[in-house]
């Protein structure tokens, strides 16, 4: 918004001149980003608090300790992200981009969907929430929206194409198939943070090195002399989502002071679903759908622990891990909760440079 009022004026007041450059725009996502969590995450926990009374239902059949450490702590946190995402993003970003309202479609859509599922929770008092089917119907309907809208605006030989990692000309041409795969890449990042998110911090700071690593992605990706430069698929008008990823990163940053050890606040599946489905939105648009798996590769281990367990116990009866996710597994082997979470944290960080590597690396 400030962009598309103040940049026009520069000619008059040359300050205004700053608007141009996504640099300054998305520092300033970050940090408004920062403000509006610190300001309003006080009261919102408050209000939370009031109305849910006992808090976030806490599974029976998880690790012991939570039913006592963790009883009555809210959850719907992710309204505190939500809020101070969708503010900065407005601010900061060119409002007649269309990737940037395409990433806030899947983001608040899929924010509306976790809503539910927490509502129901909280309701009922029960951990189920929305049925499965119904929040997979929803999460489907949205992404193929998304993934058409991407489809029909970006032009040959991107459009409809998937870039490989480390190979600087490979582009698989997948034609009409690019939607249904886009729609799996979308629904399964959503998922796979919903199901890191099950300690105090443990999801959150992921979601913000993720966030942090495809800013500086989609600003590349958006400028043609960085992107010539390093041989990287140019994807015209997706630097503007760096602002949005900056505005991610500042929100981020503002909840983690309110999900820290012991956690005030549980983002809940309000968060959870939301910001995952926004990176993967974000990793469509810019054709690093391959690299998210590498830089999120954390939400992929626990997503994948949980498919083994399942699997593992319905063909043979046994379990592989002691509990599934892989966070729950390490607790039941008495690993400390802060322990399970800065490990985890230092693995994403990891993956995260690992990410960054095929930047470079082609």
């Amino acid at each position: 918004m400030l962009y598309n009022l103040l940049y026009p004026l520069a000619d008059e007041v040359a300050l205004f001149n700053l608007f141009k450059y996504l640099t300054f725009r998305t520092g300033g996502a970050a940090l408004t980003a920062l403000v509006v969590a610190f300001v309003i995450g006080p009261a919102l926990i408050r209000w939370l608090r009031r109305w849910q009374k006992q808090g976030q239902p806490i599974r029976t059949d998880g690790p012991e300790s939570h039913l006592l450490t963790k009883k009555g702590t809210p959850t719907m946190g992710g309204f505190l992200i939500l809020i101070a995402l969708v503010v900065a993003t407005l601010l900061w970003a060119d409002l007649r981009s269309h990737y940037v309202w395409i990433v806030l479609l899947v983001t608040l859509g899929y924010g509306l969907l976790g809503f539910l599922d927490d509502f129901l929770k909280v309701s009922k008092r029960n951990t189920k929430g929305l049925p499965g089917k119904l929040k997979l119907v929803g999460q489907t309907a949205i992404a193929l929206i998304a993934a058409l809208w991407v489809y029909s605006i970006q032009h040959e030989p991107l459009a409809g194409a998937l870039a490989v990692p480390f190979l600087k000309t490979v582009l698989i041409q997948l034609g009409w198939f690019f939607v249904p795969f886009a729609v799996f890449v979308i629904i399964g990042a959503s998922n796979a943070v919903n199901l890191t998110d099950g300690l105090d911090g443990l999801a959150i700071v992921p979601v913000m090195i993720a966030a942090a690593v495809f800013c500086l992605i989609s600003y590349l990706v958006g400028h043609a002399v960085f992107s010539n430069y390093l041989q990287i698929h140019y994807v015209a008008g997706s630097g503007e989502l760096a602002v949005f990823c900056g505005a991610l990163v500042g929100a981020a940053l503002g909840f983690l002071w309110f999900n820290a050890p012991p956690a005030m606040v549980f983002m809940g599946d309000t968060g959870s679903l939301s910001l995952g489905g926004a990176l993967g939105a974000i990793s469509v648009v810019i054709k690093h759908e391959l690299v998210l798996a590498i830089v999120g590769g954390l939400f992929v281990l626990e997503t994948v622990s949980v498919i083994v367990q399942v699997a593992s116990f319905k063909l043979t009866g046994k379990r592989v891990f002691r509990m599934a996710p892989l966070h729950h597994h390490f607790e039941k082997k008495g690993w400390a909760e802060p322990t399970v979470v800065i490990r985890f944290w230092i693995i994403a960080g990891i993956l995260a440079l690992v990410g960054l590597s095929t930047l470079k690396l082609r």
